[in-house]
C-alpha cells in the first residue's frame, strides 16, 4: 500500500536509530567491555534480566546503558519493548561472542593487543583532554549569549506554518482510480458546502489512520514537509478554506486550511539553551586546541626530513 500520510513520520526511524546506537555505547567497546563470564564459572548470584548459556545481562547494566541515554530517547525505548529485547538479544549473543574468543586466547593476538593499545590510548586522550578543556560553569555570560544571538540573527528564522486537515482515500489499484475520484470529488463537494463539518467526514472516511482519529488534523508544519501536490494546494489556500480533490502519488486528498502562522524570529528565551551548548562545545574546542599548541612549544620540535623521507618510499 502507498503512503498516505501528509508527510514522513521519523518516530519510528527516530526509535530505530537509539536501539542502533544501544549496541555502539561505550559500554561495548572492545576495550572497555564488560568481561564475559570464563567458560563453565557459575554465573553471579542474583536477579538478571536476560541470559544466555553461561551469559547474563543484570539489572545494573541495563539500567547504565538507559541512564546514558537523553531523556526523550530513554522514554521513548521505555515504551518500545521489542526495541528494547532486540538489544538485549544482541548484547548477549556478543557477550557468547567475546567468551569463544576469549576460550581461544583471541585476546592475546598481536594484532588483537596491538589495536586494544591504540585503543586504549585514544580513550585516554579523549577523556584526559576533556580534564584539561573545562568551561568555565558561568559561561557564557548574558551579553555573550546575546551577542551570539543578534549576530545570528538571519538563522533564526522559522519558515511559515500550517495547520493542514486532510481526507485521504488510498488508489490501491490503478483501474480502480476513477471510482476512487469520484468519491473524493464528492467528499470534496460536501465539505466546501458544510466546511465545519471537515472532522467528521475525515474521521468517518479518510483511509490515513494516523489523521483520521483526529478529524484529518496533521498539525503544524512547514509547507517543505508536505508532498509536493498537497503543498501547491495549501499554498493557494485561505483559512478555513476546503480545497477541490488533490491527487498524489498515493492517492486523493481534500484539504481544509485550518491555521497558519507567517515566517518569524525564534527569540533568544527559545533558542538559548540550544546556543549556551553550541557557545559552550566552541569554548572547549578552542581550549583544548590552545592546550595542545602550547604542548608543541614547551620543547623544541625536530623532524628529520630524510628519515620521513624513508616512510614515505
Amino acid at each position: 500500500m502507498k503512503k498516505p500520510t501528509l508527510m514522513v513520520s521519523a518516530g519510528a526511524l527516530a526509535l530505530l536509530v537509539v536501539a542502533v546506537g544501544l549496541g555502539l555505547r561505550p559500554g561495548n567497546d572492545p576495550v572497555a567491555a564488560q568481561q564475559p563470564t570464563p567458560a563453565g564459572k557459575p554465573l553471579q548470584d542474583g536477579p538478571a534480566v536476560a541470559r544466555l548459556g553461561n551469559q547474563q545481562i543484570d539489572l545494573p547494566e541495563l539500567k547504565s546503558v538507559l541512564a546514558s541515554l537523553p531523556a526523550e530517547s530513554r522514554e521513548q525505548l521505555r515504551g518500545n519493548r521489542g526495541a528494547l529485547e532486540t538489544w538485549i538479544r544482541s548484547r548477549l549473543a556478543q557477550k557468547a561472542v567475546l567468551e569463544q574468543a576469549d576460550a581461544q586466547g583471541w585476546r592475546q593476538r598481536p594484532e588483537v593487543e596491538q589495536q586494544t593499545r591504540a585503543a586504549t590510548e585514544q580513550i585516554v586522550f579523549r577523556d584526559y583532554m576533556l580534564s584539561v578543556s573545562q568551561v568555565p560553569a558561568d559561561y557564557p555570560s548574558a551579553a555573550e549569549l546575546q551577542q551570539a544571538y543578534d549576530s545570528g540573527k538571519a538563522q533564526w528564522v522559522t519558515p511559515p506554518m500550517y495547520r493542514v486537515s486532510q481526507i485521504f482515500l488510498a488508489v490501491n489499484d490503478p483501474q480502480g482510480a476513477d471510482a476512487v475520484r469520484r468519491q473524493a470529488q464528492e467528499l470534496s463537494r460536501r465539505a466546501q458546502a458544510a466546511p465545519s463539518e471537515f472532522a467528521a467526514l475525515a474521521t468517518q472516511y479518510s483511509q490515513d489512520p494516523d489523521t483520521a482519529q483526529r478529524g484529518g488534523d496533521s498539525g503544524m508544519q512547514p509547507l517543505q514537509q508536505l508532498v509536493p501536490q498537497v503543498r501547491d494546494a495549501v499554498s493557494r489556500l485561505k483559512v478555513g478554506a476546503v480545497s477541490e480533490v488533490v491527487q498524489s502519488p498515493a492517492g486523493f486528498h481534500v484539504l481544509k486550511l485550518i491555521g497558519q502562522q507567517p515566517a518569524r524570529t525564534a527569540t533568544l528565551d527559545e533558542l538559548r539553551e540550544r546556543l549556551t551548548q553550541a557557545l559552550r562545545a566552541q569554548r572547549q574546542e578552542q581550549i583544548a586546541k590552545a592546550y595542545l599548541e602550547g604542548m608543541l612549544n614547551t620543547a623544541t620540535l625536530s623532524i628529520d626530513g630524510a628519515e620521513l623521507n624513508k616512510v614515505l618510499e
